[in-house]
């Protein structure tokens, strides 16, 4: 079943803007904090998440280099859905290890949360299929 929903093109861009400015940014700071967000994973109850997924310096720098890309990707609106998988495919195993374990602080995971869901909306809302509304 297909609803359409209006809503304001502005409203779409500036969510889209709004959304990529955090990856844009964790992109620079994994790929210019690298030492920094390494020891961030070894201090991470679940670290061995990090570890499952191969060497975390590596998995740090590719991650950040994705980020940067689909970032750009989903600031510019070009192969938005696109984008926005890869960043889910990121956030996800960035969550688990770092965010979930640290009970004290519940507001960087639920924040981890708001965004997935943000990128969960452009996932399941292409836009760029439809020429008239290329957001």
């Amino acid at each position: 079943m297909k609803t359409d929903i209006l809503v304001s093109k502005r409203s779409l861009v500036l969510f889209r803007v709004m959304l990529s400015g955090i990856f844009l940014v964790a992109s620079f700071s994994h790929l210019l904090n690298l030492e920094k967000t390494l020891l961030r994973i070894e201090q991470a109850r679940f670290k061995g998440i990090a570890h499952f997924f191969g060497e975390p310096k590596l998995m740090v720098i590719s991650s950040g280099i994705v980020m940067l890309i689909a970032g750009i990707s989903l600031l510019m609106g070009y192969k938005t859905k696109w984008a926005a998988i890869l960043l889910c495919a990121v956030l996800i195993p960035i969550t688990l290890t770092i965010q979930v374990g640290q009970i004290t602080t519940l507001g960087p995971l639920f924040k981890n949360i708001a965004i997935l869901g943000g990128l969960l909306f452009f996932i399941l809302n292409d836009f760029n299929n439809n020429k008239k509304n290329n957001l």
